[in-house]
């Protein structure tokens, strides 16, 4: 009887080994999940006299990530997509500028949009190369996912961790596909209620950084960004953890200096920001706050779209303003210590005074200049989220977060955000 050849055996004598082990570890190593995103967005300025009173709308999304494996060798190739779909529910040109969909000339949301992102990688030993569509978490380049879909970034991103206890970051970024956009843009600065020209644009970023871990308890960080001709900016961080008693002591310190750069098409950028957090675990229950202090002749400068990286960073506002002083406070309850595994509650204040009206434009902000008065606000959140643990809505959660804003140099708000998300892993 002839025995019968497997794929295995007959590819080499093709001289097709090397692709076959190559494929395998490519198709082997790759994942993928699917979330589907519902998301109800509603923030009231409580104001009559604003152009537009209340922002709210109704959306759903799908993103879907994949990652595959590396060839097999010593340089290993790779390739990873995110694509995503928003899908208009509900929507009027009264109530749009969410942040969830994007906006039509005439004022209305669009019906859907949708993004395809891919992204070439190369890693050879402990260093990682990333060519293409990009979410990085980083001091001064978070990209944001507090909305239908997250904003992606494009260009190249290098991670090396051949060196024990570092991890060195280069990057050049071009363009950012914002959250409520299907296409990839130039990037610009985020304006702080007209501190910086939102309209001027960049041609690109630089990026480096140095993250060092002394042992288990203290991580040293260094990095700089150039947004060209709008800013150079550089972060350098501390934190430090430690066992006490029954729980875990913890601290942050998060310094930020930004100046113009080039051209200055954005205006002139000013700021140095420290912004600290100080806090404890211990069972269910973490406490922590800190303060948070900007100076210099400008408002905190930062991308677009994108996260602050401050620790005073809310729902509504930032507290990142020009001379601004900023306390916050927060409480996390994670009710698996009850018995109830999925369920969490956070709870945050965060208090900002000293603010120099100069640059703020609007008609609050131009009575303080009149007065010769500081701007002040506050804010208050809850977030609530449960994420079902077994069963065949394993993954299913659904998250309120809740928040009241005031201030005396632009419109107050109550905000509400109710996000149900469904993720399957392949």
């Amino acid at each position: 009887m002839t025995k019968k050849l497997s794929p295995a055996t007959y590819l080499p004598l093709l001289g097709l080994s090397i692709p076959c082990l190559a494929q395998a570890d490519f198709l082997s190593d790759s994942k993928a999940t699917l979330e589907a995103r519902n998301f109800y967005f509603s923030r009231d300025f409580r104001s009559d006299t604003s152009a537009q009173s209340k922002r709210e709308e109704w959306a759903q999304g799908f993103i879907l990530r994949a990652q595959s494996g590396y060839t097999d060798g010593m340089v290993g190739f790779g390739l990873d997509a995110i694509a995503m779909l928003g899908i208009r529910l509900d929507s009027s040109p009264d109530r749009t500028g969410t942040g969830l969909l994007p906006k039509h000339g005439d004022g209305r949301a669009a019906d859907d949009f949708s993004t395809l992102a891919p992204t070439a990688k190369i890693k050879y030993s402990a260093t990682e190369l990333k060519v293409g569509g990009l979410t990085p978490t980083l001091p001064l380049m978070a990209a944001n996912y507090s909305r239908l879909v997250p904003q992606v970034f494009n260009g190249a991103l290098l991670t090396s961790n051949d060196i024990t206890n570092l991890t060195a970051t280069l990057g050049r970024i071009e363009k950012v596909k914002a959250r409520d956009s299907s296409n990839f843009e130039d990037m610009t600065i985020t304006p702080m209620s007209g501190a910086f020209s939102g309209g001027a644009s960049s041609s690109g970023m630089n990026y480096v950084g140095l993250d060092y871990k002394i042992a288990s308890t203290w991580l040293l960080s260094a990095h700089h960004a150039q947004l060209e001709d709008i800013y150079r900016r550089n972060y350098l961080g501390l934190q430090y953890s430690l066992p006490v008693g029954n729980g875990k002591a913890f601290a942050e310190l998060r310094y930020f200096d930004a100046d113009s750069d080039g051209k200055s098409l954005a205006g002139d950028v000013d700021n140095r920001t420290l912004s600290t957090n100080f806090g404890y675990k211990f069972g269910a229950h973490t406490i922590s706050g800190g303060y948070q202090k900007s100076r210099g002749d400008s408002a905190y400068a930062y991308l677009a779209g994108s996260d602050t990286y401050l620790f005073s960073e809310m729902l509504v506002s930032t507290f990142g303003m020009e001379n601004e002083r900023a306390w916050h406070a927060r409480y996390d309850l994670d009710f698996a210590g009850f018995g109830i595994p999925g369920l969490s509650f956070t709870a945050r204040y965060v208090r900002g005074d000293q603010i120099d009206p100069e640059q703020i434009s609007g008609r609050k902000a131009a009575t303080l200049r009149g007065l010769n008065e500081d701007g002040t606000e506050w804010e208050r959140s809850t977030d609530i989220t449960y994420v079902v643990q077994s069963g065949p809505l394993k993954d299913f959660s659904i998250r309120w977060r809740n928040a009241t804003y005031r201030s005396s140099y632009t419109d107050s708000a109550d905000e509400n955000r109710l996000i149900l998300s469904y993720l399957i892993k392949f």
